[in-house]
């Protein structure tokens, strides 16, 4: 989930739609944008035309599971906006439907008109911005910290990203189990852990391990960090790995 805010400029829609529909990052390093054709952030790119405009991205990161406390971290990203011109505009069009692939549902099909019109039923028209980075943030379940823009631009997706929804519900609803056999492996506080395991949800998942949120019969919760042996590079990876966790939290 994300919004999209420039300093100075309000804007009045509050039903989410000057929110960007789709995202994604350049191998530069710039963010590709696509946001209603009359929100106040086209709006403003259109009317500054190549001068810099900045903006603040703040994209929030929660659970797809129901747990306490869903929202796992926030990001904030600050730069410079630009309408996406000419030859540009195809090339940046593949890229987020290459990404998205309802890119056209979505809107990427009037963005690449020469001069967009409002769709049926009054739907706006979209546009395609791209966002220089300047600086940005992380506040999340690890701490948080600065990102410089080189160390954005170098930055690359978790294997696991696209799954992560699918995967922790379905660990979630099969092997449920199995999650709250998982407070055997943490040594000192294995005791204290299960004493918690009313509740055992998983609540993140990466390419280097699962976080468990553990609550009680009184909801009071933490959460465990489980590493895997070695980080996974896919999904076929990644069943192996939780079975070596399982069958590990089983032998305790």
């Amino acid at each position: 989930m994300a919004s999209l805010s420039i300093p100075g400029i309000e804007d009045p829609d509050d039903a989410g739609l000057s929110s960007p529909v789709c995202r994604t990052v350049t191998a530069s390093g710039d963010v590709l944008l696509l946001v209603p054709g009359d929100s106040a952030a086209a709006r403003a790119a259109a009317h500054a035309q190549d001068d810099d405009l900045t903006a603040v991205m703040e994209i929030t990161d929660v659970a797809p599971v129901s747990v306490p406390h869903r929202v796992r971290g926030r990001a904030w990203v600050a730069g410079w906006l630009t309408p996406v011109r000419n030859e540009e505009r195809a090339r940046s069009a593949m890229l987020l439907a290459e990404r998205h692939p309802v890119g056209e549902l979505l809107g990427i099909g009037e963005a690449l008109q020469p001069d967009p019109q409002p769709g049926m039923f009054g739907r706006p028209a979209w546009m395609m911005l791209r966002m220089e980075v300047g600086e940005a943030a992380v506040d999340d379940l690890w701490g948080a910290q600065a990102v410089e823009p080189e160390e954005f631009t170098r930055a690359r997706p978790d294997p696991l990203a696209d799954h992560e929804a699918e995967l922790l519900q379905h660990l979630h609803s099969a092997h449920s189990d199995q999650v709250r056999g998982l407070c055997t492996l943490l040594g000192d506080r294995s005791q204290s852990a299960c004493d918690f395991r009313d509740r055992a949800v998983p609540v993140a998942l990466d390419r280097f391990g699962l976080r468990v949120r553990f609550t009680d019969a009184e909801r009071r919760s933490f959460d465990a960090r489980f590493d895997f042996p070695e980080p996974v590079r896919d999904v076929f990876e990644l069943r192996r790995a939780m079975h070596t966790l399982f069958d590990a939290a089983a032998s305790e």
